[in-house]
Protein backbone atom coordinates (compact mmCIF):
# COMPACT_ATOMS: atom_id res chain seq x y z
CA UNK A 1 0.00 0.00 0.00
CA UNK A 2 1.29 3.53 -0.74
CA UNK A 3 2.46 5.54 2.23
CA UNK A 4 -0.06 8.17 3.37
CA UNK A 5 0.83 11.82 2.87
CA UNK A 6 2.21 13.70 4.56
CA UNK A 7 4.71 11.15 5.90
CA UNK A 8 5.98 11.48 9.43
CA UNK A 9 8.80 14.00 9.26
CA UNK A 10 8.14 15.03 5.66
CA UNK A 11 7.35 18.67 6.42
CA UNK A 12 10.42 18.85 8.65
CA UNK A 13 12.51 17.52 5.78
CA UNK A 14 11.13 20.19 3.45
CA UNK A 15 11.95 22.89 6.01
CA UNK A 16 15.42 21.42 6.50
CA UNK A 17 16.32 21.57 2.81
CA UNK A 18 14.54 24.82 1.94
CA UNK A 19 16.96 27.49 0.66
CA UNK A 20 19.97 25.20 1.09
CA UNK A 21 22.39 23.68 -1.41
CA UNK A 22 21.91 19.95 -1.00
CA UNK A 23 24.30 17.14 -1.86
CA UNK A 24 22.67 13.72 -2.21
CA UNK A 25 24.13 10.38 -1.15
CA UNK A 26 22.18 7.63 -2.91
CA UNK A 27 22.18 3.89 -2.31
CA UNK A 28 20.70 0.71 -3.70
CA UNK A 29 17.27 1.45 -2.25
CA UNK A 30 16.60 4.08 -4.91
CA UNK A 31 17.14 1.51 -7.68
CA UNK A 32 15.13 -1.39 -6.27
CA UNK A 33 12.01 0.26 -7.69
CA UNK A 34 13.67 -0.05 -11.11
CA UNK A 35 13.92 -3.81 -10.62
CA UNK A 36 17.54 -3.98 -9.47
CA UNK A 37 17.93 -6.14 -6.33
CA UNK A 38 19.94 -4.83 -3.38
CA UNK A 39 22.08 -6.53 -0.76
CA UNK A 40 20.51 -5.26 2.46
CA UNK A 41 17.01 -3.93 1.80
CA UNK A 42 13.95 -5.13 3.72
CA UNK A 43 12.97 -7.51 0.93
CA UNK A 44 16.43 -9.08 0.58
CA UNK A 45 17.53 -9.52 4.19
CA UNK A 46 16.39 -13.13 4.26
CA UNK A 47 18.19 -14.06 1.05
CA UNK A 48 21.72 -15.40 1.05
CA UNK A 49 23.98 -13.92 -1.61
CA UNK A 50 27.72 -13.79 -1.09
CA UNK A 51 29.39 -11.31 -3.45
CA UNK A 52 32.75 -12.25 -4.95
CA UNK A 53 35.62 -10.68 -3.07
CA UNK A 54 38.24 -8.56 -4.83
CA UNK A 55 41.26 -10.67 -3.88
CA UNK A 56 39.51 -13.85 -4.97
CA UNK A 57 38.77 -12.31 -8.36
CA UNK A 58 42.40 -11.21 -8.77
CA UNK A 59 44.04 -14.45 -7.59
CA UNK A 60 41.73 -17.21 -8.78
CA UNK A 61 40.94 -17.88 -12.48
CA UNK A 62 38.06 -20.17 -11.45
CA UNK A 63 36.49 -17.33 -9.46
CA UNK A 64 36.82 -14.95 -12.40
CA UNK A 65 35.17 -17.48 -14.69
CA UNK A 66 32.38 -18.00 -12.16
CA UNK A 67 31.82 -14.25 -11.88
CA UNK A 68 31.59 -13.67 -15.64
CA UNK A 69 29.31 -16.70 -16.09
CA UNK A 70 26.87 -15.29 -13.53
CA UNK A 71 27.21 -11.78 -14.92
CA UNK A 72 26.46 -12.97 -18.46
CA UNK A 73 23.06 -14.16 -17.25
CA UNK A 74 22.23 -11.15 -15.07
CA UNK A 75 23.55 -8.36 -17.30
CA UNK A 76 20.70 -8.10 -19.88
CA UNK A 77 18.07 -7.45 -17.20
CA UNK A 78 20.36 -5.06 -15.34
CA UNK A 79 21.19 -3.16 -18.54
CA UNK A 80 17.50 -2.86 -19.46
CA UNK A 81 16.56 -1.18 -16.15
CA UNK A 82 15.09 2.32 -16.46
CA UNK A 83 15.17 5.21 -13.97
CA UNK A 84 12.15 5.57 -11.72
CA UNK A 85 10.43 8.60 -10.19
CA UNK A 86 13.04 8.79 -7.43
CA UNK A 87 15.86 9.23 -9.93
CA UNK A 88 13.82 11.69 -11.99
CA UNK A 89 12.93 13.75 -8.92
CA UNK A 90 16.61 14.20 -8.03
CA UNK A 91 17.32 15.29 -11.61
CA UNK A 92 14.48 17.82 -11.33
CA UNK A 93 15.94 19.11 -8.06
CA UNK A 94 19.31 19.56 -9.76
CA UNK A 95 17.59 21.45 -12.59
CA UNK A 96 16.00 23.71 -9.99
CA UNK A 97 19.34 24.44 -8.33
CA UNK A 98 18.44 22.68 -5.08
CA UNK A 99 20.69 19.65 -5.51
CA UNK A 100 24.33 20.56 -6.11
CA UNK A 101 25.37 17.00 -6.97
CA UNK A 102 24.91 13.31 -6.26
CA UNK A 103 27.35 10.92 -4.62
CA UNK A 104 26.06 7.49 -5.55
CA UNK A 105 27.04 4.09 -4.22
CA UNK A 106 25.17 2.51 -7.14
CA UNK A 107 26.82 1.15 -10.27
CA UNK A 108 23.77 1.26 -12.58
CA UNK A 109 24.06 4.78 -14.09
CA UNK A 110 20.34 5.35 -13.62
CA UNK A 111 20.99 8.84 -12.25
CA UNK A 112 22.61 9.75 -15.57
CA UNK A 113 19.76 8.15 -17.50
CA UNK A 114 17.27 10.24 -15.50
CA UNK A 115 19.07 13.47 -16.43
CA UNK A 116 21.34 14.19 -13.45
CA UNK A 117 24.58 15.75 -14.60
CA UNK A 118 26.84 16.14 -11.58
CA UNK A 119 27.23 12.57 -10.36
CA UNK A 120 30.17 10.99 -8.54
CA UNK A 121 30.09 7.21 -9.02
CA UNK A 122 31.78 6.23 -5.79
CA UNK A 123 31.93 2.54 -6.69
CA UNK A 124 32.30 2.84 -10.46
CA UNK A 125 29.88 1.65 -13.14
CA UNK A 126 29.08 -1.77 -14.57
CA UNK A 127 28.74 -0.20 -18.02
CA UNK A 128 32.55 -0.23 -18.24
CA UNK A 129 35.12 -3.02 -18.18
CA UNK A 130 38.79 -2.44 -17.29
CA UNK A 131 41.80 -4.51 -18.27
CA UNK A 132 43.89 -5.32 -15.21
CA UNK A 133 47.04 -5.47 -17.35
CA UNK A 134 46.91 -2.43 -19.69
CA UNK A 135 44.15 -0.40 -17.94
CA UNK A 136 42.12 -0.05 -21.16
CA UNK A 137 38.42 0.71 -20.62
CA UNK A 138 35.84 -0.95 -22.84
CA UNK A 139 32.08 -1.38 -23.05
CA UNK A 140 30.25 -3.99 -21.00
CA UNK A 141 27.60 -4.23 -23.72
CA UNK A 142 30.28 -5.11 -26.25
CA UNK A 143 31.74 -7.68 -23.88
CA UNK A 144 28.28 -9.25 -23.51
CA UNK A 145 28.22 -9.95 -27.25
CA UNK A 146 31.64 -11.60 -26.99
CA UNK A 147 30.53 -13.67 -23.99
CA UNK A 148 27.45 -14.89 -25.85
CA UNK A 149 29.45 -15.79 -28.98
CA UNK A 150 31.82 -17.88 -26.88
CA UNK A 151 29.01 -19.41 -24.79
CA UNK A 152 25.91 -19.81 -27.00
CA UNK A 153 22.69 -20.46 -25.11
CA UNK A 154 24.12 -19.29 -21.79
CA UNK A 155 21.39 -16.68 -21.20
CA UNK A 156 18.81 -19.43 -20.99
CA UNK A 157 20.24 -20.65 -17.68
CA UNK A 158 17.45 -20.79 -15.05
CA UNK A 159 18.62 -18.63 -12.15
CA UNK A 160 17.54 -15.90 -9.77
CA UNK A 161 18.82 -12.39 -10.39
CA UNK A 162 21.15 -10.97 -7.76
CA UNK A 163 22.47 -7.46 -6.96
CA UNK A 164 24.74 -5.50 -9.29
CA UNK A 165 23.94 -7.32 -12.52
CA UNK A 166 24.81 -10.70 -11.04
CA UNK A 167 22.87 -13.96 -10.98
CA UNK A 168 22.87 -17.03 -8.74
CA UNK A 169 24.56 -20.06 -10.29
CA UNK A 170 26.35 -22.98 -8.63
CA UNK A 171 30.05 -23.27 -9.38
CA UNK A 172 29.48 -26.72 -10.81
CA UNK A 173 27.45 -25.11 -13.61
CA UNK A 174 30.12 -22.59 -14.64
CA UNK A 175 33.21 -24.75 -15.08
CA UNK A 176 32.87 -24.89 -18.86
CA UNK A 177 32.24 -21.14 -19.28
CA UNK A 178 34.69 -19.35 -21.58
CA UNK A 179 35.91 -15.84 -20.75
CA UNK A 180 37.38 -13.53 -23.41
CA UNK A 181 40.53 -11.55 -22.77
CA UNK A 182 41.34 -7.89 -23.41
CA UNK A 183 41.31 -7.08 -27.12
CA UNK A 184 44.11 -4.56 -26.68
CA UNK A 185 46.68 -6.73 -24.88
CA UNK A 186 45.18 -10.13 -24.13
CA UNK A 187 45.02 -9.33 -20.43
CA UNK A 188 42.48 -10.05 -17.69
CA UNK A 189 39.16 -8.16 -17.71
CA UNK A 190 37.37 -6.88 -14.60
CA UNK A 191 34.15 -4.86 -14.30
CA UNK A 192 35.04 -1.24 -13.60
CA UNK A 193 33.43 -1.31 -10.17
CA UNK A 194 34.69 -1.57 -6.61
CA UNK A 195 34.43 -5.15 -5.38
CA UNK A 196 34.01 -6.06 -1.72
CA UNK A 197 37.46 -5.81 -0.15
CA UNK A 198 38.70 -3.35 -2.78
CA UNK A 199 39.60 0.28 -2.11
CA UNK A 200 37.59 3.08 -3.72
CA UNK A 201 39.54 5.13 -6.25
CA UNK A 202 41.03 8.21 -4.49
CA UNK A 203 39.97 10.63 -7.24
CA UNK A 204 36.31 9.62 -6.82
CA UNK A 205 36.53 10.04 -3.07
CA UNK A 206 38.13 13.48 -3.48
CA UNK A 207 35.34 14.63 -5.81
CA UNK A 208 32.75 13.35 -3.35
CA UNK A 209 34.36 15.28 -0.48
CA UNK A 210 34.37 18.40 -2.66
CA UNK A 211 30.64 18.05 -3.29
CA UNK A 212 30.01 17.74 0.44
CA UNK A 213 32.20 20.70 1.35
CA UNK A 214 30.45 23.07 -1.06
CA UNK A 215 26.95 22.09 0.10
CA UNK A 216 24.84 23.21 3.05
CA UNK A 217 23.06 19.92 3.76
CA UNK A 218 23.27 16.19 3.03
CA UNK A 219 20.30 14.14 1.85
CA UNK A 220 20.65 10.35 2.04
CA UNK A 221 18.27 8.44 -0.25
CA UNK A 222 17.80 4.69 -0.24
CA UNK A 223 20.85 3.60 1.73
CA UNK A 224 21.21 1.59 4.92
CA UNK A 225 24.68 3.17 5.26
CA UNK A 226 26.03 -0.19 6.40
CA UNK A 227 29.14 0.20 4.24
CA UNK A 228 31.59 2.75 5.62
CA UNK A 229 32.39 4.23 2.19
CA UNK A 230 28.97 5.90 2.29
CA UNK A 231 28.51 6.31 6.03
CA UNK A 232 31.67 8.43 6.37
CA UNK A 233 29.94 11.30 4.53
CA UNK A 234 27.15 11.30 7.11
CA UNK A 235 29.70 11.33 9.92
CA UNK A 236 31.60 14.21 8.35
CA UNK A 237 28.45 16.21 7.68
CA UNK A 238 27.49 15.86 11.34
CA UNK A 239 30.99 17.00 12.37
CA UNK A 240 30.64 19.98 10.01
CA UNK A 241 27.26 20.89 11.55
CA UNK A 242 25.67 20.28 8.15
CA UNK A 243 22.10 19.00 8.66
CA UNK A 244 21.46 15.45 7.47
CA UNK A 245 18.13 14.29 6.06
CA UNK A 246 17.42 10.63 5.31
CA UNK A 247 14.74 9.06 3.10
CA UNK A 248 14.83 5.29 3.47
CA UNK A 249 12.74 2.23 4.24
CA UNK A 250 13.77 1.48 7.82
CA UNK A 251 16.50 2.74 10.10
CA UNK A 252 20.06 3.19 8.93
CA UNK A 253 23.53 3.28 10.42
CA UNK A 254 23.33 7.08 10.12
CA UNK A 255 19.95 7.47 11.81
CA UNK A 256 21.55 8.74 15.07
CA UNK A 257 23.27 11.55 13.12
CA UNK A 258 20.16 12.49 11.12
CA UNK A 259 18.40 15.78 11.73
CA UNK A 260 15.24 14.25 10.26
CA UNK A 261 14.39 10.90 8.70
CA UNK A 262 11.38 9.98 6.58
CA UNK A 263 10.55 6.28 6.39
CA UNK A 264 9.26 5.30 2.97
CA UNK A 265 10.02 4.51 -0.65
CA UNK A 266 12.21 7.03 -2.45
CA UNK A 267 10.08 6.73 -5.59
CA UNK A 268 7.09 8.05 -3.64
CA UNK A 269 8.70 10.59 -1.31
CA UNK A 270 11.29 12.26 -3.57
CA UNK A 271 8.76 13.46 -6.20
CA UNK A 272 6.71 15.10 -3.44
CA UNK A 273 9.89 16.61 -2.04
CA UNK A 274 10.81 17.99 -5.46
CA UNK A 275 7.41 19.66 -5.82
CA UNK A 276 7.54 21.05 -2.27
CA UNK A 277 10.95 22.60 -2.95
CA UNK A 278 9.80 24.28 -6.15
CA UNK A 279 11.23 21.85 -8.71
CA UNK A 280 9.19 20.98 -11.77
CA UNK A 281 8.23 17.30 -11.68
CA UNK A 282 7.88 15.32 -13.88
CA UNK A 283 11.16 16.66 -15.21
CA UNK A 284 11.09 18.45 -18.56
CA UNK A 285 14.00 16.27 -19.60
CA UNK A 286 13.20 13.07 -21.42
CA UNK A 287 15.14 10.24 -19.77
CA UNK A 288 17.40 8.33 -22.12
CA UNK A 289 19.65 5.34 -21.89
CA UNK A 290 23.31 6.08 -21.28
CA UNK A 291 25.52 4.62 -23.95
CA UNK A 292 28.34 2.45 -22.71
Amino acid sequence: MPHPTPWIGFERLVDLLQDRRVVVLSGAGISTESGIPDYRGPETREKEHTPIQYQEFIDEPDTRRHYWARSAVGWPTFDAAQPNDGHRALAALEDAGVVSGIITQNVDRLHHAAGSERVVELHGALAEVRCLDCDTLSSRRTLQKRLMRLNPGWREQAVDLAPDGDADLPRSATRSFRVPSCRACGGTLKPHVVFFGENTAPDRVDRAWSLLSESDALLVTGSSLTVYSGYRFVRQAALNDQPVGIVNLGDTRGTPQATVQVDGKTGEILPQLARALGAFFPSSRKPSRVSA
